[in-house]
């Protein structure tokens, strides 16, 4: 389809050089415009319940827009982009019945992606540039871009809880949004055991970061997380990766500081079987329905991390010789990533250019980041500390930080993690 005709926006480096080329919605945005939700939508049947349930926020005295995303690559197969007509037709019908002045929803259909980029993350990066350009085109750069998808709902205070967390931290450059998966419903009853396992997985994994004392441990969901347009555009915009764009998005986001996190509010996730990503909620449902349970990293890699990370501050002003006896310290599957990696060159590289000891601590996270600690975590399975159940360990670290006494029901397990993420501000 043909992209709309542009509107007349205030250019800026990264809308000129690095984002999505031509405007594609040619309304003029309400002045007031301070906050956007994006969407992307491939191939899904009922985008509008997503939609009602941002309808029935509350957003009193808020400007708010919605742009939902309608996506296929160019050479899409025929019954996906007849489930994408229809979408795009109903929601048209449905955007133009409810929207208002200051909560306007827009559709947008791109049929024509190229098939080598089309994905999530080049449809996150269409819509979010989109966004930058409306909220520039109010002057507002650091208006807020919210990352949602169309098979979510959300509680009615979600629009409201961050926007106030955004005027409440004016420094902050984004925020991870609290999520939960439904654990009951009219999906079978495997579904739900599905989905207890990898919403535990994910909560484990942060969790157990936080435990090694890692600084950037955030949950890196794309339907949950928000991002101010001038942080977003400093970091490059959104990947085009077809999977896993959240992630790699989101710790380029992180080390900027004062990131955090919205607990007061919900966004609820479909666990509906998919096959449309490499990995996510759809994937892990649909891979569990073959093995019917769920393995994850070992909680000694993350005991390991955790002494690691507690003597760090002992590198600074360090002499070689000092770092190679702290190496040989260390546990072994640490010790052992760390040679693999250079550590010693660069522990010297960032000492030169460190001034005090915040500083040094500060540019060890540049390279130390959650890339790397993903590539030790990885490194660690597979070479010393292999996979365990999920329910044995995300109940070890539970027991292992004295946040409840142990439990053996994987549900329970999960609820008590929700219990303690709602509740702790990182």
């Amino acid at each position: 389809m043909e992209d709309q005709s542009p509107s007349t926006i205030k250019e800026n480096i990264y809308l000129s050089r690095y984002a999505f080329p031509g405007s594609l919605l040619n309304k003029e945005p309400h002045k007031g415009l301070e906050l956007v939700i994006t969407i992307p939508c491939y191939n899904e049947p009922d985008p509008i319940r997503s939609l009602n349930s941002l309808l029935m926020c509350n957003t009193q005295n808020l400007c708010i827009e919605v742009i939902l995303l309608i996506n296929e690559a160019e050479n899409a197969p025929s019954h996906i982009s007849l489930q994408n007509e229809k979408s795009y037709q109903e929601v048209k019908r449905w955007a133009e019945k409810h929207s208002r002045p200051d909560f306007y929803f827009h559709v947008i259909y791109k049929n024509d992606l190229p098939k080598k980029h089309a994905g999530v993350g080049l449809a996150r990066k269409i819509a979010m540039d989109e966004a930058v350009r409306r909220l520039e085109s109010v002057g507002r750069p650091d208006g807020v871009i919210i990352c949602y998808d169309a098979d979510s709902t959300c509680d009615p205070n979600y629009i409201q809880a961050v926007h106030d967390y955004f005027y409440c931290n004016s420094k902050s450059p984004g925020c991870s949004i609290y999520f939960e998966h439904p654990l009951e419903g009219s999906f079978d009853d495997n579904i739900y055991d599905a989905i207890i396992d990898y919403e535990l997985f994910l909560r484990y994994y942060v969790n157990a970061l936080r435990y090694s004392g890692f600084p950037y441990a955030y949950e890196t969901i794309g339907s949950s997380m928000a991002v101010r347009s001038s942080a977003y555009q400093k970091q490059g915009g959104m990947n085009r990766r077809k999977a896993g764009e959240d992630f790699y998005f989101l710790h380029k986001i992180i080390p900027l500081g004062n990131f955090g996190e919205v607990n007061n509010t919900r966004v609820i996730p479909s666990p509906r079987i998919s096959d449309r990503v490499p990995f996510g909620t759809g994937k892990a449902v649909n891979d569990w329905q073959k093995t019917r349970h769920l393995s994850t990293y070992a909680i000694q890699t993350f005991k390991d991390l955790k002494c690691f990370i507690d003597s760090l501050p002992e590198l600074y002003n360090a002499s070689s010789d000092f770092i190679e006896t702290f190496l040989s310290n260390q546990p072994e599957s640490i010790r052992s990533f760390l040679v693999d990696n250079d550590f010693i060159c660069h522990t010297e590289r960032i000492n030169n250019n460190a001034a005090s000891i915040n500083t040094f601590i500060k540019h060890f996270y540049q390279w130390f980041d959650g890339f790397k600690v993903l590539k030790y975590v990885h490194y660690a399975r597979d070479n010393f500390y292999p996979n365990q159940s999920i329910g044995q360990v995300a109940s070890e670290l539970l027991t292992l930080t004295k946040s409840t006494s142990p439990i053996n029901n994987k549900k329970d397990i999960l609820l008590a993690y929700r219990k303690m993420d709602r509740q702790v501000h990182y």
